[in-house]
């Protein structure tokens, strides 16, 4: 545009020369037409420097996400009106997401990476999808238990893995502990979810941490021989069996039983939901939802300002208020939740929990855990 206003203005300017020799009167139009043309030109620059000046300012942020609530999204829609970096979202399963890192590598477009369970964001962490980098903010906000060593990755919220029972087909003041599970009075009255569920994998991990090898083996073995049902694709059928008395007591994340309780699978699952009575360990085995930054992302101080906006005390229970699960500090203060009472998280670290993983997935296998 700017060469073209630059062209006519020159071709009008050489008639003009041309016919100031014949008019002298025309001295004054020639003038006017050169500080039109000026004005113009002025302009044009003004208008493709205030552009490419917008452009320039546009922050955002790519998330590749295993988790899988809409009401995230509401939170990420209060971080973008408080910073004015904009979300760009992909969600997936962690598994789906975890092999397209893989895939993309170098080209990878993504920033932050969230998934749930802790083997799934310490695989990740040491496949070098991750990058290492420090927050004086998330050392704060993070306790030390909850984030990777090499701080690679923080978590963001935290789910306990419970026993739902059934009073009428168990003794629900005799199960106190997933040891319990394996006791031979359940035979036939143990319901779990397949080997493949990252969920029963890390509580695996816990009992290799807290309680040895050889105790671990001991108990997957009593508890299996308590299967008489086929293994479960959810949790939420888990609840449904007990529910149903089709199995005396099964292990799940609390968070299934809170949703149910509160409807969000309709009203047939929310009466189901109140037939069982959720026991928890104490101590319990508590699993997380994690945030790291991946390991070729573009937008680095973004990223890290989003991680700490998410584990901050208000992004904590932002995230886990509506779905159930608990912040990183205190508790879910929703009925369906606070009626299971508190809980007292053991001692094992999440990195712990990634450590051990193939070992549990072992020791599962060996035991007939399909």
């Amino acid at each position: 545009m700017r060469i073209k206003a630059s062209n006519l203005f020159l071709a009008v300017s050489s008639c003009l020369v041309y016919a100031k020799l014949l008019i002298p009167s025309l001295d004054r139009l020639m003038n006017l037409i050169k500080r039109l043309f000026t004005s113009v030109i002025a302009g044009t620059l003004l208008v493709s420097s205030s552009f490419n000046h917008v452009k320039a300012s546009e922050r955002e942020v790519r998330i590749y996400s295993g988790r899988h609530y809409n009401t995230d999204k509401q939170i990420y829609k209060q971080f973008a009106e408080e910073t004015g970096i904009k979300i760009r979202l992909i969600e997936a399963t962690g598994i789906s997401l975890v092999e397209r890192l893989k895939r993309e590598g170098s080209n990878s477009k993504a920033d932050v990476i969230l998934l749930v369970d802790a083997a799934r964001i310490s695989n990740a962490a040491k496949s070098g999808l991750l990058q290492s980098y420090r927050s004086s903010k998330l050392d704060k906000n993070v306790p030390v238990e909850y984030r990777d060593p090499q701080a690679r990755w923080y978590a963001l919220t935290r789910r306990v893995r419970v026993m739902v029972a059934n009073p009428k087909k168990v003794d629900i003041n005799s199960i106190k502990d997933y040891s319990d599970l394996a006791n031979p009075s359940l035979d036939g009255l143990v319901c779990v979810r397949k080997r493949s569920s990252p969920y029963n994998q890390s509580l695996v991990a816990n009992q290799i941490v807290n309680k040895g090898e050889a105790q671990t083996k001991e108990w997957l073995k009593g508890m299996i021989s308590n299967i008489s049902q086929p293994f479960f694709p959810g949790d939420i059928g888990v609840i449904r069996a007990v529910a149903q008395g089709k199995c005396g007591v099964g292990i799940v994340n609390h968070y299934y039983v809170s949703r149910m309780l509160a409807g969000v699978n309709g009203r047939k699952d929310q009466r189901l939901a109140k037939k069982v009575k959720v026991l928890t360990p104490n101590p319990a085995h508590v699993n997380v939802s994690a945030g790291g930054i991946a390991k070729y992302a573009e937008n680095k101080e973004e990223a890290i300002q989003l991680l700490e906006y998410l584990a901050s005390p208000a992004g904590s229970s932002g995230l886990a208020g509506p779905t159930f699960e608990h912040p990183l500090v205190g508790f879910n203060k929703t009925d369906e939740v606070a009626q299971f009472g508190g809980f007292t998280p053991d001692s094992v670290t999440i990195d712990q929990l990634g450590a051990n993983n193939k070992k549990a997935i072992q020791f599962m296998r060996k035991a007939g855990w399909d």
